[in-house]
């Protein structure tokens, strides 16, 4: 038994230095037609760090070849297993450019756009990500309508856009919650969350959008100059049967009923 452990990790070990030989050779070859072979051959063992730097040492030289296309999807692919996503979109949109009817086109479709989406960050920064990930699965979806990753890529889309809206959402927030520090904050919230309703109408958050609205509309009301009042009141009345015609069960309908009450009296008392 003792024995055979030992054969076992000394085998192990002469395969490991064989290997690491085998990696050092190719790598200071100069032929790029067996740098390309060894790639090829790790990616196809999913050893992608390792087949990276070879790829990115040969793609160039390939180019106006038969080995070039695949050379490229191949480094592509590399970054996207490797979790680089934002390299292996550049890679992957480079290959579909230039193949636009090549043989790993739906994958390089999908995989540029997947990659972005599993790159986008939270909604309180930057989502330039966020947004190339919908563009390119937009296209992807364009393009193959029939392929088995499409509700992949229609449930990675929806989840996008659910983040900018909660973005959006959170920007109108921020301007409520400013309310009329330096100016009327509340128009500013209002106008923010009906781009947002407008952009993403089947976002889970449009309930809260719409209540942001409304509340938005009743604190503009209430800080009105009086020739104002009346006018925004009545406002406040439109959003509010707008919003309970919508969410008739919302959790906030005790606060919008309370809103409907005061801006009724304001505009009844008049």
């Amino acid at each position: 038994m003792r024995k055979s452990l030992i054969f076992s990790i000394l085998t192990l070990g002469v395969l490991t230095l064989t290997a690491c030989g085998e990696y050092q050779r190719v790598m200071k070859t100069n032929d790029p037609n067996v740098k390309y072979e060894y790639a090829k051959r790790l990616y196809n063992e999913g050893k992608y760090a390792q087949a990276d730097p070879i790829l990115q040492e040969i793609v160039n030289f390939f180019r106006g070849r038969e080995e070039a296309e695949e050379t490229l999807y191949m480094l592509g692919m590399c970054n996207y297993n490797t979790k680089d996503y934002l390299n292996a979109g550049s890679y992957l949109s480079s290959y579909y450019q230039r193949y636009p009817k090549g043989k790993y086109i739906e994958d390089a479709r999908f995989y540029c756009g997947y990659g972005y989406y599993l790159d986008s960050p939270d909604p309180q920064l930057d989502q330039t990500a966020t947004v190339e990930a919908i563009k390119e699965l937009t296209n992807f979806l364009e393009l193959f309508p029939t392929s088995p990753r499409v509700p992949e890529a229609q449930n990675a889309i929806f989840d996008m856009q659910d983040k900018l809206a909660l973005k959006q959402l959170q920007n109108a927030q921020l301007y409520y919650n400013l309310g009329t520090y330096g100016g009327n904050n509340y128009e500013s919230a209002v106008i923010v969350a009906q781009n947002a309703l407008k952009a993403y109408p089947y976002a889970k958050y449009k309930e809260q959008l719409e209540m942001l609205i409304l509340k938005s509309r009743f604190q503009e009301a209430e800080n009105s100059v009086d020739e104002k009042k009346i006018e925004r009141y009545t406002t406040v009345i439109d959003e509010y049967f707008s919003f309970i015609n919508n969410y008739p069960e919302s959790s906030y309908r005790n606060e919008a009923d309370n809103i409907y009450k005061i801006a009724s009296k304001h505009v009844n008392n008049d």
